[in-house]
């Protein structure tokens, strides 16, 4: 009996360390897995965070180019309205002569269409 109860004990130590194994192989599992996650989530931070430089680089070269466009835009704009300005102030006199011209010289005509009534 005696020898069986060994190799009862035995076989419960032999499996106490198989428990032990196991669960220290799940640990083990359970780190690396929460370690590849960790550096996966690594990796996306840094690869938004690339992107999002890039992003950015891009946007300040179109925005960049609107704001000199819009200057520029600006700056001729002005010029035009200028040239307006001063051809309005150039040519006010002379067109106001005209159209009183027009307006007071008046000559009355009969038109050839008017028909008299006998």
């Amino acid at each position: 009996m005696t020898s069986q109860s060994q190799g009862i004990q035995q076989l419960l130590q032999a499996e106490k360390r198989a428990k032990d194994k196991l669960e220290e192989a799940k640990k083990r599992k359970g780190k690396r897995l929460k370690q590849a996650k960790e550096e996966a989530i690594a990796e996306i931070d840094h690869y938004r965070l690339q992107r999002e430089k890039e992003f950015r680089n891009k946007q300040t070269n179109v925005m960049g180019s609107q704001g000199d466009l819009s200057a520029k835009i600006e700056e001729q704009t002005t010029e035009t309205i200028q040239k307006l300005t001063s051809s309005y102030h150039k040519n006010k006199e002379s067109m106001m002569k005209k159209l009183l011209n027009m307006i007071y010289d008046i000559n009355p005509e009969v038109h050839p269409n008017f028909r008299q009534a006998a």
